[in-house]
């Protein structure tokens, strides 16, 4: 009988443990920290690529890269309708994603910066599917948009 229990204690321990580092190794693999690809949404095609990097506690993103830098006359482009200390910077280097603290398996509280328009949205990420997903709010209405992993 005492080494029965010892035995159920034993399987007990052990699933535990097995429990605990799967719970660890899914938490990892679901950060959102690293670098994505935006997506232009009716071709699909990249537009950009977003370095999503962790400061203070929070989680920022900056675009990285443009699939097309320059515009017509061949200069880098930059944030024209953006106003205030983004107003007329180069896009590359622009941190768009601002502010963004864990709650639950996702990120909320901050804001995402679109540069087309320059307005300024609430915003909250999360990693599903292996996929990024960054949603945009103005009041109750919201965007949803899939950023895929970066090679």
């Amino acid at each position: 009988m005492i080494k029965k229990i010892k035995t159920m204690k034993s399987l007990f321990v052990f699933a535990g443990l097995i429990w605990l580092s799967g719970a660890r190794l899914v938490l990892a693999a679901e950060s959102p920290v690293g670098k994505w690809n935006t997506l232009d949404q009716k071709t699909g095609k990249i537009v950009s690529e977003v370095q999503i990097y962790e400061q203070g506690g929070k989680l920022f993103g900056k675009i990285t890269s443009l699939t097309e830098p320059n515009n017509q006359q061949g200069k880098p482009k930059v944030c024209v309708k953006c106003t205030g200390a983004d107003k007329d910077k180069a896009i590359i280097g622009l941190v768009i994603l601002k502010d963004l603290g864990p709650s639950g398996d996702h990120y909320k509280g901050g804001t995402i910066l679109d540069p087309e328009d320059g307005k300024i949205y609430s915003a909250e990420i999360w990693v599903e599917n292996g996929q990024l997903k960054v949603r945009g709010y103005v009041g109750f209405v919201y965007q949803t948009r899939t950023w895929l992993k970066a090679g």
